[in-house]
């Protein structure tokens, strides 16, 4: 911790895009295969369209997408821009983090983006909060975040039930009113994983963010002509992802710590 409290500001920042560059290819790579049922951490990279075996010329991020045009250099075939986008994406979550909050709180910022930034994606593209991955950023949560916003780990399990009960709350009393599901049940998980970071003092600010992401989203996609705002599918771990990493930096400005 001492260590990179110590880094100047410069390298901070640097070393945390370049971090995000690297593991952003990861996550990229995550995001693809995994609906797919394909293996993430075994077997070489592959070309989706020829099946040739990539090599590392051909998976430095960005640059070898720059060096190819896009395309696989064996076939031509064009190669999925989620590639590029997540890499510059997790870059940026890593250079914000460090620029805005330096040292071990930013690291643990950053840390916090990257472990919310593939389950934000799956839901916009599959409406799927794989539980592994709630998993995952849970405990990363319960045994790293204290420093991040020098909350307590008692006040981080609280925010953590407290919030998958609320969400759950919801989800059930949608269920009776309505005789259908309104929301997914990864949500209620995703808001307890999330808790594990950031304490109960920070779940309303959380919940109102979130709640009114998704409520503007759901009126653009209804203006757009896309069905009535009732009938609309919210990818709603897309905006409590956004919204918890938001909640970080905004809280000491509200609260005044």
């Amino acid at each position: 911790m001492a260590a990179l409290d110590a880094l100047p500001f410069g390298m901070g920042v640097g070393l945390a895009a370049l971090a995000g560059l690297l593991l952003g290819s990861f996550l990229a790579t995550l995001v693809l295969r995994w609906p797919l049922g394909r293996s993430v951490l075994r077997g070489r990279s592959l070309c989706d369209a020829c099946g040739t075996a990539l090599t590392a010329r051909d998976l430095i991020p960005l640059l070898s997408a720059i060096a190819a045009r896009g395309r696989c250099r064996h076939c031509g075939a064009p190669i999925d821009a989620l590639h590029w986008r997540v890499e510059l994406l997790s870059a940026a979550i890593g250079a914000a983090a460090l620029a805005l909050m330096p040292g071990t709180a930013g690291w643990l910022w950053a840390l916090f983006g990257w472990l919310l930034l593939p389950l934000a994606l799956l839901d916009a593209r599959h409406m799927w909060l794989p539980d592994p991955l709630n998993v995952v950023l849970a405990l990363a949560g319960l045994l790293l975040a204290g420093p991040l916003l020098e909350v307590s780990l008692l006040d981080r399990w609280i925010c953590a039930v407290a919030g998958g009960l609320v969400l759950a709350g919801i989800a059930a009393a949608y269920r009776h009113v309505r005789g259908s599901e309104g929301m997914g049940g990864g949500d209620p998980k995703l808001v307890a994983a999330i808790g594990c970071w950031i304490g109960w003092q920070t779940l309303p600010l959380l919940l109102l963010l979130a709640s009114l992401g998704g409520l503007v989203w759901a009126l653009g996609a209804q203006r757009k002509g896309d069905g009535p705002l009732s009938m609309r599918a919210v990818p709603f771990g897309v905006f409590a992802c956004t919204a918890a990493w938001a909640t970080v930096p905004l809280w000491p400005l509200i609260s005044g710590r």
